[in-house]
C-alpha cells in the first residue's frame, strides 16, 4: 500500500514552501521518522519526516515551490526491506570501535634528477597548483625542473586563473525573495530619515571588563554589549513611545511593551528573532535569550512565533567592521537602531584632547509617525544611558548591584 505525503501546514500565514534539500531519492528504501526532505517558507526551513517505513517515490525536484496540501512523496508500505537492513528499532548496539589503520610507511623522496624531473622543493610547489611536471621546462643542470622554474609556472597558472570570467545561476530562496521584497517596500511606503551620534564605551568596557568573570559564573553566559543596548533602547522607548510604535492604516499603534528584534546573520540570509518584554529583564536574561536565538539562526532552527512581532529593531553591522551605515526599517515597525565597530579615536573631555572608544550609532526612522525632536532626543537618550550605566538603573539601585543581578 502506498501512503501519500502533503505538505504540512506550517504557519496561518504561510500557503505554499520550497523544497529546500533532499535527503533521499526516488527508490530508497526509508525508516520511519526517517528525515525525507526540508522546506523553506519565506520565514523558516522545516523538515519533512517519513510517518511510515518502505520505498520512497519523490513527487517534486529541490527547488520546486509547492502550495501546503500538495502531494510532496509517497513511500510504498508493502515493498520488502533491502536485504541485509534491520529496522532502526532492531539494530544492535555497537559494541567496539573500528580499530584505526597503521600508517603506511612514506617511502622517501629519491633525488632523481634526470631531464624533466622536479627537484623536491619544486616537486612540493607543483603539487600544491596541481601541475604536471611535464608541462614545465626545466633550466636546472641537465634540463631538471629547479625551485624558480616551479614557482615561474605556479604564477602563470594563478595568472591565468584571476582571468577566468564564470558565472552562475542560482536560484533565489523563499527567504531571499520575501527579505528583498520586504527591504524595497520598506523604503518605498515610508518617509526614512536617518540621525546619527557617537557613543564613548568607555564606560561600559570598563564595567565588562571588571564583571565579566563574576558575571559568566554567575549565570553561564558572557556579558556582551547587546544586553547593554537592549536595556538602554528600552528606556529610550518609554520617554518616547512614538519610535515604539506603527502605523496601522489611519491609526498608530502604541506599545506599552518593548518586544526588541535583534537582527541576525543566517546561513540562509538576514533574520529577525524577537527578544519578549526587553524592558523586564536583567542583563544575564538578556543574554540568555540572544544567546538561544543566535544559536537557533545559525541552526535554522528558529519559530515562526520567535521572528513574529517586534516593536523594535538593534542591528549590529560592527561584528563586521562597519563603521556607519543607514539600516532600512524593518516594517512594520517605525525604527531600527543600527551599531558599528568600536574604533579609538581622539576626543575631547574636560578641554583636553583623549583617546576613547567610540563607537557611531544609526537611528533610522519613519518621519511619518516619529518627528526630528523624537528621533534626535531617542538617541541622545541611548548615547546617555551608555556612557553613564547608573541611568539604567530604576529606584536608586547600586549599578554594580544590578549587572551581577543582586
Amino acid at each position: 500500500m502506498a501512503i501519500q505525503i502533503k505538505v504540512p501546514s506550517v504557519g496561518e500565514s504561510i500557503s505554499e514552501v520550497t523544497i529546500a534539500r533532499w535527503n533521499k531519492k526516488t527508490g530508497d528504501y526509508v525508516e520511519m521518522d526517517e528525515l525525507l526532505c526540508e522546506l523553506e517558507s519565506d520565514k523558516a526551513t522545516f523538515e519533512l519526516n517519513a510517518e511510515k517505513a518502505g520505498v520512497l517515490t519523490t513527487k517534486a525536484n529541490e527547488g520546486d515551490t509547492i502550495a501546503v496540501g500538495d502531494l510532496i512523496c509517497e513511500i510504498d508500505t508493502d515493498a520488502a526491506r533491502p536485504a541485509g537492513t534491520t529496522p532502526a528499532a532492531e539494530k544492535p548496539a555497537k559494541t567496539e570501535e573500528k580499530k584505526a589503520e597503521a600508517p603506511k610507511a612514506v617511502e622517501p623522496v629519491k633525488e632523481n634528477y634526470a631531464t624533466g624531473t622536479p627537484s623536491p622543493a619544486a616537486a612540493k610547489i607543483l603539487a600544491e597548483k596541481g601541475i604536471d611536471p611535464k608541462e614545465v621546462k626545466g633550466t636546472g643542470k641537465d634540463g631538471r625542473i629547479s625551485k624558480s622554474d616551479a614557482l615561474a609556472a605556479e604564477l602563470k597558472v594563478t595568472s591565468n586563473e584571476t582571468k577566468l570570467r564564470a558565472e552562475r545561476k542560482e536560484k533565489m530562496t523563499s527567504l531571499r525573495k520575501t527579505v528583498s521584497k520586504r527591504l524595497v517596500a520598506a523604503k518605498n511606503e515610508t518617509a526614512m530619515l536617518t540621525t546619527f551620534n557617537e557613543v564613548d564605551m568607555k564606560p561600559i568596557m570598563d564595567l565588562r571588563a571588571q564583571y565579566k568573570n563574576q558575571f559568566k559564573d554567575a549565570f553561564g553566559v558572557n556579558l556582551g554589549f547587546m544586553s547593554f543596548f537592549t536595556k538602554a533602547v528600552c528606556v529610550a522607548l518609554k520617554q518616547f513611545p512614538a519610535v515604539n510604535a506603527y502605523i496601522n492604516g489611519e491609526e498608530i499603534i502604541y506599545h506599552d511593551y518593548c518586544d526588541i528584534s535583534i537582527a541576525v546573520s543566517a546561513p540562509k540570509g538576514l533574520v529577525v528573532p524577537v527578544i519578549r518584554n526587553a524592558e523586564s529583564l536583567s542583563l544575564a536574561e538578556i543574554e540568555k535569550e540572544v544567546a538561544t536565538l543566535a544559536g537557533k539562526a545559525r541552526d535554522n532552527k528558529l519559530s515562526l512565533e520567535e521572528m513574529t512581532g517586534g516593536t523594535f529593531t538593534i542591528t549590529n553591522g560592527g561584528v563586521f567592521g562597519s563603521m556607519l551605515s543607514t539600516p532600512i526599517i524593518n516594517p512594520p515597525q517605525s525604527a531600527i537602531l543600527g551599531m558599528h565597530n568600536i574604533v579609538e579615536r581622539p576626543v575631547v573631555k574636560d578641554g583636553q584632547i583623549v583617546i576613547r572608544p567610540i563607537m557611531y550609532v544609526a537611528l533610522s526612522y519613519d518621519h511619518r509617525i516619529i518627528d526630528g525632536r523624537e528621533s534626535v532626543g531617542f538617541l541622545v537618550k541611548v548615547k546617555q544611558c551608555l556612557e553613564n550605566p547608573s541611568l539604567l538603573l530604576t529606584g536608586g539601585q547600586d549599578p554594580n548591584k544590578l549587572v551581577l543581578g543582586l
